[in-house]
């Protein structure tokens, strides 16, 4: 499902969406991860909840 760039409030910012490319370009460079860890995770997790993903990554990677 595409990102809705309309919904630009705080529920947008705590979310990281697994098809747009900008999104996880971000969140991977933030945590220090592949892109396939950050997709890992969100499949992993079943969420696409920032604290949710960074806490898995951080399990996962030690990072």
């Amino acid at each position: 499902m595409a990102d809705n760039k309309s919904k630009k409030g705080k529920s947008d910012r705590n979310k990281v969406s697994g098809s747009e490319n900008y999104e996880i370009q971000y969140f991977k460079e933030k945590m220090g991860v592949s892109s396939q860890a950050v997709t890992g995770a969100i499949r992993a997790t079943g969420s696409n909840d920032r604290k949710v993903l960074e806490k898995y990554l951080k399990e996962r990677h030690g990072k």
